[in-house]
């Protein structure tokens, strides 16, 4: 069976027109699929209607008790079942997910260090349910993952949208050829990030050294890259990395930039 595992990012989840069109070209998508969803600023702007006040350091945010209750239910809940019904209503029988259903994505509390991130989980591919995985699409469903796990103590883990989709990518492709494919705003990696059309068709690792060190790809790029070459050494045939209104081009690798 071939798999592919597509990562939609937080900026189309924000906006209503450019998630309703990537989830019409995603339902469109032959073959075995599994989406997982990042939760944009949604959390946030109703967080701050219940008088939450969001917390970041260096751009992560700090899930305290009342953060995780919020996020659980936004990301689990809205954000997650608005996709599956909408998928639903394009044939494709969607499956809403958090890693504690089925203990498909059991993850550990990230340890505190410098800064406490509070109920953040870390989750590794050997601890990825393949076989309930494997039975959900055996069956025909699309799983849609939203971007929390569990501790199996009994604590839902505000956990990375990317990191969840490279594990499971690299968890199925010891049973399955596996594609992932990152979505997001621009249309890849690029060399110029005031040039859009300044795509680099695709990377190594060595270029990768590269572009780090000329200042090239930095911020969020560099854990995005670091999680695709995670993948690509772990067995994952193809990695791409592109913007999402260019989904069926990218499945197809006729867009984005390809990990090699």
């Amino acid at each position: 069976m071939q798999l592919t595992v597509i990562k939609v990012g937080g900026n189309i989840i924000d906006d209503d027109t450019k998630l309703a069109a990537f989830l019409k070209s995603f339902a469109t998508l032959s073959g075995a699929k599994i989406l997982v969803h990042g939760g944009g600023k949604i959390a946030t702007s109703i967080g701050e209607k219940l008088g939450i006040e969001s917390k970041y350091v260096n751009g992560r945010r700090i899930t305290d008790r009342e953060t995780l209750s919020l996020v659980t239910m936004v990301y689990g809940g809205l954000i997650n079942k608005n996709i599956v019904a909408t998928l639903q209503s394009l044939s494709c029988n969607a499956i809403g997910l958090t890693g504690a259903d089925g203990n498909i994505l059991p993850a550990v509390k990230r340890p505190v260090k410098d800064i406490d991130y509070g109920f953040v989980g870390d989750v590794t591919n050997d601890k990825v349910s393949v076989t309930m995985l494997s039975r959900l699409l055996h069956i025909g469903l699309t799983p849609v993952f939203a971007p929390l796990t569990h501790d199996t103590k009994g604590n839902m883990l505000n956990t990375n949208a990317d990191t969840i989709a490279q594990e499971v990518a690299r968890a199925m492709a010891t049973h399955m050829e596996v594609q992932l494919i990152y979505c997001f705003e621009k249309k890849g990696v690029l060399a110029d990030a005031a040039d859009d059309d300044s795509v680099i068709n695709s990377i190594t690792a060595a270029d990768f050294e590269e572009l780090k060190a000329a200042g090239i790809v930095s911020g969020g790029m560099i854990p995005k890259l670091e999680n695709a070459f995670s993948a690509i050494s772990s067995g994952v045939k193809k990695v791409i990395i592109g913007q999402a209104e260019d989904l069926h081009a990218l499945y197809t690798g006729d867009s984005g930039t390809c990990i090699l």
